[in-house]
């Protein structure tokens, strides 16, 4: 994973190795600027002095998780230098405006009648509910973010996740890629997509899966979306021309289990067309050359290299991506953890107050979120823990770290490394587990 590099004047230049910035640390010629992403600044060079090559950010908008990647441009060639995953907030969002409107319901059926106002009550146009803006400004953010910390020159972007007339008429003429080697590639990642990756029948993974026909062709089933889904080999030639409902006559929980996926809503599709307009428009405005993509590009693109499915790898194949290199790094993870919330009062499971929230977020000179390292001299806590802070105002705090949750952890033991940005950070090593960093 490449480092980031500043010059004296905090101007971005080109990221270099880690070998080569563990160089400029040693020798003195740089300091730390900033521990995630790790960022150093050097103390002898302007941007004036150092060459820059063309560099571009690949998002993979998810309606969950967004793919980031920053790519270095050379020729038919694309090497990564940067993965990430970001990972959204917005069904928190949405539960807490629910609660919200649930007390203010409660607060209001003790009052006198007054006239209703929703009719005075106009929004703004392009107005998204604050869940879905909620995705577009982090996306917009960490785009801005990765702008200040490397010279980008362009961004790609995928706009369609779905080609939705596609989905309804798989036989459509006069597009372009459903004639080339695109053929059947946005219907495919749409259905792994709707059955996680999994035989609809047996449950089976991490092996080929085929597109199969709930109600076969021969007995009136149609080639739509809603009559599609996936099955292993084997599932696929032992269920043949049968009905489905004869096919798993003695699994009625997996019969039941499969017409749910079939009827299930595509809330988190949806949410992407909502915010796909949005999130260009606000990319175009940085002035910056945008490449729109598809997803079943992304999907050629990263299948035709053999490259494994992640959200980060993803961002990288979005759009022209001929050769795609240094795909085998760690991934950084970024979630979304808000800066705190205005309900000061913790209520039970019957809304009854249980506890008040403390008026003032620091602490002793701390504030939850802030990235800190402790280091305990004796005691069954005695040693060094470093990880996210969550203050308490009688001044023991709780460290998340890799392995665990410490808690009651003196301030006087702690020492802030980067203050928090309403971001929690781990590192995805090789697609394994990510731990907290």
């Amino acid at each position: 994973m490449a480092v980031f590099v500043l010059d004296k004047r905090k101007r971005p230049l080109m990221p270099c190795s880690e070998k080569r910035a563990r160089l400029l640390l040693t020798r003195g010629r740089a300091r730390v600027h900033r521990l995630k992403p790790f960022t150093i600044r050097l103390r002898d060079r302007t941007r004036a002095d150092c060459a820059l090559q063309p560099l571009r950010v690949k998002l993979d908008p998810g309606s969950k998780v967004t793919g980031i990647a920053l790519v270095r441009e050379a020729d038919e060639r694309q090497h990564i230098l940067h993965l990430a995953e970001l990972r959204h907030r917005g069904q928190r969002i949405r539960d807490r405006l629910e609660a919200r409107r649930a007390f203010r319901r409660r607060r209001r059926s003790n009052l006198r009648h007054r006239p209703a106002r929703f009719d005075n009550r106009t929004r703004p146009s392009g107005w998204l509910a604050p869940s879905l803006q909620h995705r577009v400004e982090t996306v917009i953010s960490w785009t801005d973010r990765l702008r200040g910390l490397a010279p980008v020159t362009a961004i790609s972007t995928e706009l369609v996740r779905f080609d939705t007339q596609a989905l309804i008429d798989p036989e459509i003429n006069g597009v372009e890629y459903q004639q080339g080697e695109l053929a059947g590639y946005e219907v495919r990642e749409y259905l792994l997509e709707k059955f996680s990756r999994t035989c609809a029948y047996c449950g089976a993974k991490n092996l080929p899966l085929e597109i199969e026909h709930v109600v076969p062709r021969s007995r009136g089933g149609s080639d739509r979306v809603s009559n599609l889904t996936l099955a292993c080999r084997e599932c696929n030639i032992a269920k043949g021309n049968q009905l489905v409902e004869v096919f798993l006559a003695g699994k009625p929980e997996v019969l039941a289990r499969l017409r749910r996926q079939l009827k299930a809503p595509l809330k988190d599709a949806a949410a992407v067309n909502a915010t796909r307009w949005a999130l260009f428009n606000r990319l175009k405005a940085t002035g910056l050359p945008i490449e729109a993509a598809t997803g079943g590009r992304t999907k050629w693109n990263r299948s035709r290299q053999g490259i494994p499915k992640n959200h980060a790898l993803d961002a990288a194949c979005v759009g022209r991506a001929e050769t795609v290199q240094g795909w085998q790094q760690p991934i950084l993870g970024v979630t979304a953890m808000g800066r705190g919330s205005y309900q000061r009062t913790r209520l039970d499971r019957f809304g009854f107050p249980r506890g008040y929230l403390t008026r003032h977020k620091q602490i002793k000179g701390f504030q939850t979120g802030d990235l800190v390292r402790a280091e305990v001299p004796t005691g069954k806590k005695a040693g060094v823990h470093v990880g996210r802070v969550a203050v308490r105002a009688t001044g023991s705090f709780n460290i998340g770290t890799a392995r665990g949750v410490v808690q009651g952890i003196s301030h006087r033991h702690c020492k802030v490394l980067q203050r928090g940005d309403g971001y929690s950070y781990q590192f995805n090593l090789g697609g394994g587990v990510s731990s907290p960093a």
